[in-house]
């Protein structure tokens, strides 16, 4: 099914949406996902040099805080202040999907609120808190990490 209608407020909105596809040749597949497990196996071990060498250009764009950083210094000083913020950090991927030009992961990230974060002192308290993440990709070259999760999760267990 590529294509629906939905009735709303009195007229049909025609709606379609792209499928993840399996198109992808079993060796670049297989090159993303390496590339993904070794960038979050780099965030895992706070390797922040590391993380940045999975990227053919680092960046990250993170939505709930409507925030980009583009470039090497941006992207080690975006890691630096989550590291700092949770000194324990840490996401499990129980899920990866591949895309035409994307890897998707779903996330759980952990860790225990112990230094400055996003403005906020550090209130000492645990968060768990699922995120997906779309890392883009030109062929086989990490172009961007795209970070979405619930502001409104983290908040509430942080307590702000």
């Amino acid at each position: 099914m590529n294509a629906g209608l939905f009735l709303f407020q009195e007229r049909r909105v025609k709606y379609t949406y792209n499928r993840m596809s399996n198109s992808l040749s079993p060796s670049l597949r297989e090159r993303r996902e390496a590339i993904v497990r070794e960038h979050i196996a780099a965030e895992n071990a706070h390797d922040i040099s590391r993380a940045i060498a999975t990227f053919h250009h680092p960046r990250y764009e993170v939505a709930p805080f409507g925030s980009v950083s583009d470039g090497s210094q941006a992207v080690h000083d975006l890691l630096a202040g989550m590291f700092a913020g949770f000194p324990d950090f840490h996401v499990d991927v129980p899920r990866l999907h591949h895309a035409d030009e994307a890897v998707v992961v779903e996330f759980v990230m952990t860790g225990t609120h112990g230094g400055p974060f996003a403005g906020l002192t550090p209130t000492g308290r645990p968060i768990e808190v699922p995120l997906v993440g779309i890392f883009d990709f030109e062929r086989d070259r990490l172009m961007c990490e795209k970070v979405y999760f619930d502001m409104a999760t983290l908040m509430r267990q942080l307590q702000a």
